[in-house]
């Protein structure tokens, strides 16, 4: 018979194997985050914009208020622009190209998700309205409380 030997005990070439694939785990780890640091979104308020800009082109969050007498639609009849408003006064001026959210009102909460371009415009891919915790939908809206409160929970109790 012709045996060879590895020269290694046993115990010593599981060491390696484990080593080996500890290193192959931490590569793949490595590799997937430096992979998906393009596609993460980070949330920026027009007060982080004014004083830290991030690249343009990169992909961001804006949050902030719409500001009063800010929206108009453009030329086109599909793109709108705003300003988006801090809680210190900075104004990033905002395009969207698309059918806005019913809740999109000047005054009102929006988180825009896009990219800044390099004339200082953000270029926004989705809109996202926010409510305060007054909102009403239009189809209570004129509703005593009372009348409200048995609407709803005629709802959670699934009657019609």
């Amino acid at each position: 018979m012709n045996t060879q030997k590895t020269g290694l005990a046993p115990k010593h070439q599981r060491l390696i194997l484990v080593v080996v694939a500890l290193l192959v785990l931490v590569a793949a780890g490595m590799l997937a985050a430096w992979g998906l640091r393009s596609q993460a979104d980070y949330f920026y308020l027009p007060e982080d914009i004014a004083k830290n800009p991030p690249e343009p082109g990169r992909a961001i969050r804006l949050g902030g208020m719409v500001q009063q007498g800010s929206i108009r639609t453009l030329s086109d009849g599909v793109t709108i622009a705003f300003r988006v408003t801090g809680r210190e006064g900075n104004a990033i001026p905002v395009t969207y190209r698309g059918i806005v959210p019913d809740l999109f009102v000047e005054g009102s909460g929006v988180i825009a998700n896009g990219r800044l371009g390099t004339n200082g415009t953000f270029e926004a891919e989705t809109l996202l309205a926010k409510h305060d915790e007054n909102y009403t939908p239009r189809e209570l809206e004129g509703l005593s409380d009372q009348a409200m409160h048995e609407v709803l929970e005629e709802s959670a109790a699934g009657t019609p």
